[in-house]
């Protein structure tokens, strides 16, 4: 089992910044198309959180065009939702996050004022930890999600984040 499997399962921060660390760096053009998204759990608060409201992942359709949070509702449709209704306290605070199956039902009904019709995202190429590497930015909200290559088919990221003491991190793989 490779580094990147055996960590996958649970890890702390440091070692989840030392294989990132290891990963080179993507561009534009290999970001394009849509991934699936899963939780890469370094004890970090919002772990398991988007899994549970139902994240599917993100959707690349140009360097301009980016659907930055792609969530199934109880139809099992893939909706796309507005990252700038969501609170950024939610994400740098203290505050508890709740990620029982009955706040993922909550959320599946709050989904369809969430939903867009629109990209909120686009995608860069910017320098992080060393490297210059594609780099998803919200257009509303100061969140920079930066990737790095596992293999020809999955990406680790990090959600960078002012007022973020511990980087989140996820996978992203392509189907």
């Amino acid at each position: 089992m490779n580094t990147f499997e055996s960590l996958r399962k649970g890890t702390t921060t440091e070692q989840a910044l030392a294989l990132y660390d290891s990963l080179e760096p993507v561009d534009l053009n290999f970001m394009l198309g849509r991934w699936h998204g899963s939780g890469f759990p370094t004890q970090h608060r919002m772990d398991g959180l988007l899994e549970a409201y139902g994240w599917y992942g993100k959707a690349f359709h140009d360097k301009d065009q980016v659907d930055p949070m792609l969530f199934k509702n109880s139809a099992d449709q893939i909706i796309r939702i507005n990252p700038e209704h969501i609170p950024l306290w939610l994400l740098t605070s203290d505050f508890p996050t709740p990620k029982s199956a009955l706040a993922g039902r909550f959320f599946s009904v709050l989904m369809p004022l969430l939903k867009t019709q629109k990209p909120k995202a686009h995608l860069r190429m910017t320098e992080f930890r060393g490297k210059v590497s594609a780099t998803m930015i919200y257009n509303g909200h100061p969140i920079h999600d930066v990737f790095r290559k596992v293999d020809d088919n999955t990406l680790l990221g990090i959600m960078d984040l002012i007022g973020m003491t511990q980087p989140f991190f996820f996978v992203l793989e392509k189907y």
